[in-house]
């Protein structure tokens, strides 16, 4: 994602380990720090306000910050995912085929689908530590707010207990959020000729799909 830019991209790794902790969560941030499509270049109009792009990052980043100024009893890892998406001679480009740190392997069929490609690699790092759960906080899709406008975040994910943990945190603070169904059939939207999957699932249901993709990176990890 990446390779277009001047500015190298990064993986940032923080780790709060208080004593005793018999729980441990990682917190998984999209950091796009502009984000112009890459090759598949936003209209201009679109790309106004890219720098927000990194809000998934800053979030984690600040999460992490505020439960050690907690000192709360549980240890928390969290993934900072870095990389400005640039056009250029070096850019990655649309049927090009990556590889994940996990092993699987995936064709670009839209560089602009690009935050699950770097939340790919830091979610699939995550899932290396065994943690009891993965919190994974992104601008990701467009589609999202499509399906539920700008004030109401979607939320996807493996596992019905901490999916309502989620939600009974979110009314607390008046975050509204609401969930989409991770639907198995939609799966084969994301099947590939030459790769494991494609990094797009289609016109129809994108929070759906890039919710399936990300699933492909955790194990089972709730």
């Amino acid at each position: 994602v990446g390779k277009g830019s001047v500015r190298p991209p990064r993986l940032v790794k923080i780790e709060y380990k208080p004593k005793g902790s018999k729980k441990h969560l990682a917190l998984v941030g999209k950091g796009i720090t502009f984000d112009t499509g890459g090759l598949s270049l936003k209209p201009a109009e679109a790309m106004v306000g890219m720098k927000y792009d990194m809000t998934g990052a800053a979030t984690v980043y600040q999460a992490i910050l505020a439960i050690a100024a907690l000192r709360l009893p549980v240890k928390v890892t969290s993934y900072l995912c870095l990389a400005e998406n640039m056009p250029s001679g070096s850019a990655t480009r649309p049927n090009d085929v990556i590889k994940i740190r996990n092993g699987k392997t995936v064709e670009v069929l839209n560089t602009d689908a690009e935050g699950r490609l770097i939340l790919a690699d830091g979610l699939s790092l995550a899932a290396e530590l065994k943690p009891s759960a993965i919190i994974n906080i992104a601008t990701l899709t467009g589609a999202c707010l499509v399906a539920l406008g700008e004030k109401v975040a979607g939320v996807l994910g493996t596992n019905d207990k901490l999916i309502s943990q989620l939600e009974d945190a979110a009314a607390r603070v008046d975050e509204p959020i609401w969930q989409l169904p991770l639907v198995k059939e939609y799966r084969r939207l994301l099947d590939s000729t030459v790769a494991d999957m494609r990094n797009i699932g289609g016109p129809a249901g994108g929070t759906i799909t890039a919710g399936l993709f990300l699933s492909e990176f955790v194990g089972n990890t709730p």
